[in-house]
């Protein structure tokens, strides 16, 4: 049974895509073998790597020698990781993926998923003893997470690289379900986030700590990489106006 599905770019035909086994490798490039995956274009190497699954993730070849492959989650918010040149068998845990190839000034892409992850139950018992304590304590009904939303929202809608909204935007954003809120009210809850997220010491702290450049830049971060805040999460905030940029 396979295990790993390739989505050859241009894709339109579910009979177009390349389904591999656990221990199956394809080749991919400009001259793959007939049974690869061909991408005809002068910058991509005539072989310029290798797909190998491998149970619920699967493995990436980079065979070029000059040029580094990036692998982007496009449910990560920007996460990706990078192939550098001749490194072999590089594990990609992402369970929806995007290959990103740099071709004579073009980027160009294929995807890649694997959909045998497997997850524990969410009902499962817990094992005996005290229980563990919250890494992140976040109350999704408070107007803080309204504001870690909104710094998010961008970044979360399929613009991982887009500029952070400046305290005035959010702002606004915000106006819709929170009538009152003022640009002050912004800047004490982004604070208070710094200290509850553990990025700043709070005031009872001997400590006062290095000041914390980049505030808003640092939260957005921790928030993604750790899925403070899904996409699903965007309900707190009020819908986008018909026609606006998402």
């Amino acid at each position: 049974m396979y295990s790993v599905i390739v989505v050859p770019p241009y894709c339109e035909e579910p009979g177009d895509q390349i389904r591999i086994a656990p221990g199956e490798r394809l080749a991919f490039g400009r001259a793959a073998e007939d049974d690869g995956l061909t991408i005809a274009h002068r910058g991509v190497p005539r072989d310029a790597g290798e797909i190998t699954a491998h149970r619920a993730f699967w493995l990436l070849s980079n065979h070029s020698a000059d040029q580094t492959y990036v692998v982007e989650n496009p449910e990560g918010a920007g996460e990706h990781i990078k192939v550098s040149p001749g490194r072999l068998d590089a594990p990609v845990p992402f369970e929806f993926s995007r290959v990103v190839l740099p071709a004579a000034g073009e980027l160009l892409r294929f995807e890649v998923w694997a959909p045998r992850h497997r997850y524990r139950p969410r009902g499962a018992a817990p094992s005996c003893g005290a229980t563990t304590a919250p890494a992140f304590s976040l109350d999704r009904t408070t107007r803080y997470y309204a504001v870690l939303a909104a710094l998010c929202e961008a970044r979360l809608r399929a613009e991982p690289h887009a500029p952070l909204p400046t305290v005035a935007q959010v702002t606004e954003r915000l106006r819709p379900n929170w009538p009152a809120v003022t640009r002050s009210s912004v800047h004490w809850n982004i604070d208070y986030l710094a200290v509850k997220l553990g990025l700043r010491p709070g005031p009872e702290e001997d400590c006062p700590g290095p000041r914390l450049n980049g505030k808003k830049e640092s939260l957005v971060s921790l928030a993604l990489r750790f899925d403070l805040v899904r996409e699903e999460d965007l309900v707190v905030l009020s819908p986008l106006p018909s026609g606006a940029a998402r």
